[in-house]
């Protein structure tokens, strides 16, 4: 390992001011270009990061560490270099989840939001690259969306889902001249986890999380009952209309110019009947799909 690279035992040091100079130090390797680490060295880091992030524990110190770390991403020189960073998390984060307690759990539910940020970002200035997106849907389909391993813990799965629609919003934000999202691509783990899921349970979380959200946003004048359709989970309360999303988002990187949103969402919907007919579908899941699908295909030609 380069020498000018922390040690884990620094960034996890009991002295808030050692652990500072050793994650200033790390982002200084980063920026230099030296960011080609070994699976042993990168699984070494972010035992120490981990840790460096465990013993923060003031909120304005766990806010500013958080936003710091997932900045990491985009510090790193290359993008397969920051995906790896992004592997090492993932796979650090599995591992580490169920050994977290109540009182520090809303601090890694914060760090994993920002990590999810800085992902999109990350993704947005690489053009939404084909093959990056796809290294990112693996690194999230082998690790917290992997739902055939039940190591994996569902609530890790929940809170990825609860943020990744608000997420990705508002990381289109931030650059107003990217490229068009590839909802398609994007959604894939989640499809993906929604056709596998191990109980009704986590099907209905992420449907409720993830997709009603996003259809209630590309699609809001879709009536049901005499009334607006919104996600029950997400009523949109708080005024959020994705605005940012809805305005720049395509299918994937076949489509290339932004797609108005009810388009899309057929579209999408389709996606969905075709993951539904795939043979590693899981029955229950199977029905649930094709359920959705025609729901929505339904209300799409009542509404016309």
């Amino acid at each position: 390992m380069d020498s000018t690279l922390p040690l884990g035992k620094y960034l996890a040091s009991t002295e808030k001011k050692t652990r500072d100079k050793a994650i200033k130090s790390l982002a200084g390797f980063f920026s230099e270009g030296q960011d080609v680490l070994s699976k042993s060295d990168m699984d070494k880091l972010w035992k120490g990061i981990f840790y460096c992030f465990w013993m923060s524990d003031k909120p304005l110190v766990q806010q500013a560490l958080a936003t710091e770390l997932a900045e990491l991403v985009l510090t790193i020189s290359s993008t397969p270099s920051s995906l790896a960073f992004l592997r090492g998390f993932w796979e650090t984060i599995v591992r580490e989840w169920n050994g977290i307690d109540r009182l520090r759990i809303d601090k890694y539910y914060m760090l994993i939001r920002r990590f999810v940020n800085a992902t999109f970002r990350l993704l947005m200035r690489t053009g939404w690259n084909k093959h990056d997106c796809e290294t990112s849907n693996n690194i999230l389909m082998e690790g917290p969306l992997n739902a055939d391993d039940i190591r994996v813990p569902t609530s890790l799965a929940y809170h990825i889902s609860d943020v990744f629609v608000e997420e990705l919003d508002k990381a289109l934000s931030t650059d107003a001249s990217c490229s068009p999202a590839p909802l398609a691509v994007l959604l894939h783990p989640f499809l993906n986890y929604m056709a596998r899921a191990p109980t009704s349970v986590a099907y209905k979380r992420v449907l409720g999380s993830v997709l009603e959200p996003l259809f209630s946003a590309l699609d809001p004048n879709v009536e049901s009952d005499g009334e607006t359709r919104k996600s029950k989970r997400h009523k949109l309360d708080d005024g959020a209309s994705y605005s940012q999303l809805v305005a720049n988002s395509t299918l994937d990187s076949t489509t290339s110019s932004k797609m108005a949103g009810p388009a899309l969402k057929r579209l999408l919907l389709k996606r969905v009947f075709d993951i539904a007919g795939q043979p590693e579908t899981r029955d229950s899941s199977r029905r649930k799909m094709y359920a959705l699908w025609k729901e929505n295909y339904d209300e799409d030609v009542d509404s016309s």
